[in-house]
């Protein structure tokens, strides 16, 4: 199996969609479309920064990563509904993340800290 350098894109855990494999795997596909429904929506949204909305961006991280880790080490097996699933969570809450943190830059940078 090639190792590639953000995805392992093992075919089991891909979308396959008429014979042809995503060139992501479930869970790095929820990323990128959780992350760009993210910009979509939160621009619209949060206008000043919220110690709060960032701790659920943070929140939001966590599913992900358990799901990962259960079935990294073999406790469990998991399927690519819910790969995808708490992949796009985790992408949306780096959305969160990413625009709290340039929220709180402007804030800092505004009250000249």
């Amino acid at each position: 199996m090639p190792k590639h350098i953000f995805c392992h894109r093992i075919p089991e855990r891909t979308f396959k969609i008429r014979g042809h494999y995503f060139p992501l795997c479930s869970r790095c596909t929820g990323i990128i479309v959780g992350a760009f429904f993210s910009l979509i929506t939160i621009n619209f949204t949060f206008s000043s920064y919220d110690p709060y909305i960032f701790l659920s961006g943070i929140l939001m991280l966590i599913p992900a990563f358990i799901d990962g880790t259960t079935q990294f080490k073999g406790w469990r097996m998991s399927n690519n509904t819910l790969r995808f699933l708490t992949g796009f969570m985790a992408g949306f809450g780096v959305g969160i993340i990413s625009k709290e943190i340039d929220l709180f830059i402007g804030f800092v940078s505004f009250c000249g800290l």
